[in-house]
């Protein structure tokens, strides 16, 4: 819990809310894996970016999305952690 705490002091010193805040996720390459991390912002303003591994075996996510506090991104990052395999840069 403390270092949830620290970790939302320092969003709040380096955002001024809302702000445009980017998430770098590596999935492996598997379309419901995916979907489920995409299905996690507005697909109408977000910017996603897919990039696949030279293998094929992972996929890398970079979505830029207008969040509204802290809390909001912290929100996101649990969520995302629920997707098995799922390694959040």
């Amino acid at each position: 819990m403390a270092d949830i705490q620290r970790i939302k002091k320092m969003l709040d010193k380096e955002h001024n809310w809302p702000s445009v805040f980017m998430f770098k996720f590596v999935v492996p390459s598997e379309n419901e894996k995916i979907a489920k991390v995409e299905s996690m912002f507005n697909t109408k303003t977000s910017e996603v970016r897919l990039k696949t591994s030279s293998k094929g075996n992972y996929t890398s996510i970079t979505i830029r999305e207008v969040m509204t506090s802290a809390q909001a991104v912290l929100d996101v990052y649990s969520e995302a952690n629920e997707i098995e395999g799922l390694i959040a840069l």
